[in-house]
This record gives C-alpha cells, sequence and structure tokens, in this order.
C-alpha cells in the first residue's frame, strides 16, 4: 500500500486528527493480548481489565465528542443555509425596494416638475388682469372700433366725394383750358392779319412815294 493511500486512509479513520484510530489500535492489541495471556495473575488481569474500559470510554467519549461536533457542524451547516435564505431573501426584498424607489424617485420628480409649471402659469395668470376688467376694457376697445369705423365710413364718403368734386375740376379746367386756346388762336390770327394787312400798306406806301420820286425827278 503506498504511502498516500495510508495516510488518506488514516484520516478517513482518525476524522479530525484526534488520536483515535491510535487508541482503537491499541485497545484493540490490548483486548488480544488479554484474552490471549494465561500467566497473568488475576489482580493483572484487572488492571488490564480496567485500564481497557478505561480506553474504551476515552473512545466513547471522542465518539460522542464526534457526533456532538458532527451535529454542531450540522447545525452550523443549516444556520449558514437559512442565514444564506435570508440575505438572499433580503437582496430581493432591496432589489424591489431600490425599484419601487427608482419608481418614487421619478414621480416625484415629474411632480415637481409640474408643480413648478403650474406656479409659473399661475404668477403668469396673477400678472393678468381680472376677468371683469378684461371684459369691461374689451367693451371699450369695441366702442372705440366702432367709432373708428364710423370715422372711416365717413372720411371715406368725404373723400369720395372730394374725388367726384376733384374730377369735375380737372373737367372744367380742361374745358376752360380748351376754350382758352381757341380765343388765343383766334387772336393770334387776328394779329396775323392786321400785321399782314399794316405791311402792305406799308409796300404800297413805300411804291408811292419811289414813283412819286421818280416823277419828280423826271419833271426836274
Amino acid at each position: 500500500m503506498a504511502d498516500e493511500d495510508v495516510i488518506r486512509r488514516r484520516l478517513l479513520i482518525d476524522g479530525d486528527g484526534t488520536g483515535d484510530d491510535r487508541r482503537l489500535n491499541v485497545l484493540l492489541k490490548s483486548f488480544i493480548k488479554w484474552c490471549n495471556s494465561t500467566n497473568e495473575t488475576h489482580e493483572e488481569s484487572k488492571i488490564t481489565h480496567d485500564r481497557m474500559l478505561a480506553q474504551l470510554a476515552q473512545c466513547e467519549f471522542a465518539l460522542s465528542k464526534s457526533r456532538l461536533s458532527a451535529a454542531m457542524s450540522a447545525a452550523e451547516l443549516q444556520n449558514y443555509e437559512n442565514l444564506s435564505r435570508q440575505i438572499e431573501s433580503g437582496i430581493e426584498s432591496a432589489k424591489r425596494s431600490i425599484e419601487s424607489t427608482k419608481l418614487d424617485f421619478q414621480e416625484a420628480k415629474t411632480v415637481r416638475k409640474n408643480r413648478i409649471e403650474y406656479d409659473v402659469m399661475a404668477k403668469v395668470i396673477n400678472e393678468q388682469p381680472d376677468r371683469k376688467a378684461t371684459n369691461e376694457k374689451l367693451a371699450q376697445l369695441r366702442k372705440e372700433l366702432g367709432s373708428l369705423e364710423e370715422t372711416r365710413e365717413q372720411l371715406e364718403k368725404k373723400l369720395d366725394m372730394r374725388r367726384k368734386q376733384f374730377h369735375v375740376l380737372v373737367a372744367s379746367i380742361h374745358q376752360l383750358q380748351a376754350m382758352l386756346d381757341t380765343n388765343e388762336t383766334e387772336d393770334i390770327l387776328e394779329v396775323a392779319l392786321y400785321d399782314a394787312f399794316e405791311d402792305e400798306n406799308e409796300t404800297e406806301d413805300s411804291q408811292t412815294m419811289t414813283a412819286n420820286n421818280t416823277t419828280q425827278m423826271e419833271v426836274e
């Protein structure tokens, strides 16, 4: 048998290394020796018997201790498993709480944003006049608008009348201009005829004087 197998077997038998394997071997050897012993006296046999009982008690104590250790280990393992489940449950609960908190935080942000918008709108509304004053101002503006419409209609009528008068005036001016042009033409013709007549008379007088001078010179 290899050394590793021996060590492995000893570890499996000895448990946590408290010497149980050695005590069992010693007890077994003592029991075999006690059974095969024929030369021992009664007192020596009783001493060997008491020693084996003591060794057996030690083995039973070690066995009880091992059982208690195993039970304690199992209880601790169960406790660790329960604690692990509690931790996992706590982690899941914390995750759900975080998700819920995120939703609440998002909702709170939305509420805060809406509240700010409402405050701004309320401030703008408060800065505006109330409905009664607005209606009164609107009625006044409508009245002023009606008055302006009447004024505009009157001005349009007056402008139309002025436009007609202007057309009549322009037509009269054109007629007067035509009449003036006709009179000026007649005056020009008269002046031209008069000038032509005067020129003709002057020519005749000049010719007469020339003829007289010639006749007078011939007479001389």
